[in-house]
């Protein structure tokens, strides 16, 4: 099961501390001069539907579609930003040389960050992995280890974008090729000079770029993209949604993400307010921009971050978050479990209307928003969970998850730095296994599993200093064991101090009643409970299952805290969770 999870997930780990290189050492070594990546492309990946024959990406005649990049909007100099870094698809047309095959080629580079990343894919049929060097300026350097899943045969839960078909000399292949971003840990403050490739041949890189930390910057909101789903459909419409602060601060900007699409979609302007009440704005929303402009595009499997806008936003308060689509959308990365009302427009762009006249439509979950940071701050504390931490049963427009209460506690105190709370919890998620298979229109919500959202939902998280882990009650209702689930959170565990975070974990809540709550997953559930109080992968544990079962029944829920389900705590019981947890912990 180890080796199934790392095969598949996008992540992986600094191997060496620093070690001085000298130039001569270089030499030894067998180093080039660093070259701009474009200058070392030595493979065709990317051909004309009509001149398949122009391309040969795996060896064996078969290459991407240039057709299906642009209906994606990869289109060629595009900049893409991927789980928060900056990358560019080559400025090539069909046919020219647009990636290197990894052979331990020395690529120029330059920045500061927490991550490497790198536009992949492996043509060898199965998971590519090799280990490559950073250097440093100053002449210490780190060692990485990189896995690139296959472009047809990876996961579809972690890939950037994957198109309709496959090019042959033949014709045609209808099967869906993947491209992936990958990240690996950098040591933090370390100006990068240049990277070494891996020597793997079946290794290809498009592109590359030091993922910047997020300096001056806190996050005040987030929720995760649960899944790919029908909408509207939205043609000229204008959405409102509706989110409550943790922290606050005198600048802000927005994340939308793409996550999941085929297709590009179209942001004609945006604006952010504090909520008087329902759709209506306290004062006029003010403009937010992208890149200095009202709108953007945002391509398939990418993001947009807004420009720093200066504008007070207050703690524990709901903003509205208003942008207009102008062209039409039939479906849409969401978040479905929103707990809180959010509104859609009448045909126009009412982004920066304060009333609330146009909005005569009502929507129940968050599409497309992602986050909202704001200016300054501490840092961010990012919770990983099911729908316990979505706030399923806690009372809707009331901001009652135990999130929201434990940022609330965070607010009222001084022992503690104020961090923001990142809420990323989505219901019914699981650990090991992907509810949303990650790929195509779905009514499935579930999202893909926490392992393969550990790198967007998490590490890519704005200050993200603390990780809480609360999740394993899903995989052993349908079926997982505790050794796998077990090992899933080692995984996140290592991954998460990789990227130098502090890591903790609650045990999983009792829920006999519930109709897959029987005595085999109670067993299950108590195993991966005693795991979790004695580990030392984790740098502390929360008891959550002490604080929410009957003593008098451990297996079953304290009635007063059940929201009637047996499963999900009402208001009392995702109180006393947060009131449970000890904030020097974090």
């Amino acid at each position: 099961m180890r080796r199934r999870v790392w095969g598949t997930a996008v992540v992986l780990g600094l191997l060496a501390s620093l070690a001085p290189a000298a130039s001569a050492r270089a030499a030894a070594d067998g180093a080039a001069e660093p070259a701009p990546l474009e200058r070392l492309f030595d493979n065709r990946a990317v051909s004309d539907d009509t001149r398949p024959a122009e391309a040969d990406f795996d060896g064996s005649g078969r290459s991407l579609s240039a057709s299906g990049l642009k209906a994606a909007g990869w289109t060629p100099g595009r900049a893409l930003t991927v789980q928060g870094a900056p990358l560019t698809w080559p400025r090539r047309t069909a046919g020219e040389p647009d990636n290197v095959r990894a052979a331990g080629q020395s690529v120029r580079v330059r920045g500061r960050g927490d991550a490497l990343a790198l536009l992949v894919a492996g043509t060898s049929g199965a998971d590519t992995t090799g280990t490559g060097t950073v250097r440093y300026s100053g002449g210490t350097r780190s060692t990485y280890r990189l896995t690139a899943p296959d472009w047809r045969t990876g996961p579809l839960a972690t890939k950037a974008v994957a198109l309709p078909h496959i090019n042959t000399s033949g014709g045609q292949l209808t099967e869906r090729a993947r491209l992936y971003v990958v990240t690996v840990p950098l040591v933090r403050g370390r100006q990068v000079a240049s990277v070494t490739l891996p020597r793997e041949r079946d290794l290809h890189v498009f592109a590359l770029s030091v993922r910047p930390e997020s300096p001056g910057w806190t996050g005040a909101w987030a929720a995760p993209s649960s899944g790919y789903t029908a909408v509207g459909p939205w043609t000229d419409r204008t959405l409102r949604l509706v989110v409550h602060t943790s922290a606050g601060g005198p600048r802000v900007r927005i994340r939308l993400d793409n996550t999941f699409a085929s297709a590009p979609v179209r942001v004609g302007s945006a604006t952010v307010a504090v909520q008087a009440a329902g759709a209506t704005a306290r004062g006029r929303p003010v403009p937010l921009s992208f890149r200095g402009a009202a709108g953007t595009e945002i391509p398939a499997g990418a993001q947009a971050f807004s420009d720093p806008l200066g504008f007070e936003v207050p703690p524990d308060t709901n903003l509205l978050v208003s942008f207009h689509l102008p062209g039409t959308v039939t479906a849409a990365p969401v978040h479905r479990l929103a707990r809180q009302t959010s509104y859609v427009s009448e045909p126009g762009d009412h982004a920066a209307d304060g009333s609330a006249a146009a909005y005569t439509s009502t929507l129940t979950s968050w599409p497309l928003l992602t986050g909202i940071d704001v200016g300054g701050g501490p840092g961010s504390v990012v919770l990983l969970g099911d729908s316990i931490t979505d706030g399923e049963k806690s009372a809707v427009d009331a901001n009652r998850r135990w999130p929201d209460m434990l940022a609330d506690r965070l607010l009222g105190q001084r022992e503690v730095p104020r961090y923001g709370v990142l809420n990323q919890g989505i219901s019914a998620n699981r650990v090991v296994t992907d509810r949303y298979p990650g790929d195509g229109v779905s009514t499935d919500t579930g999202g893909v599993s926490a392992l393969h959202r550990l790198d967007r939902d998490v590490l890519a998280q704005t200050s993200a200093r603390t990780a809480v882990v609360f999740q394993g009650v899903n995989d052993v209702r349908w079926g997982a064991t505790a050794g796998q689930v077990v090992a899933g959170l080692r995984e996140i565990a290592a991954r998460g101090h990789e990227r130098g975070l502090r890591m903790l974990v609650a045990t999983i809540a009792p829920c006999a009643g519930e109709a897959r709550c029987t005595a085999a997953v109670d067993a299950r559930r108590v195993e991966v409970n005693e795991w979790i109080r004695r580990n030392e992968e984790f740098d502390g544990v929360l008891d959550f299952d002490a604080v929410l079962r009957d003593p008098n029944r451990p297996a079953r829920m304290l009635p007063a805290y059940d929201s009637g389900d047996h499963l999900h705590p009402g208001d009392a019981g995702l109180a006393a969770l947060a009131e449970s947890v000890d904030l020097r912990r974090l």
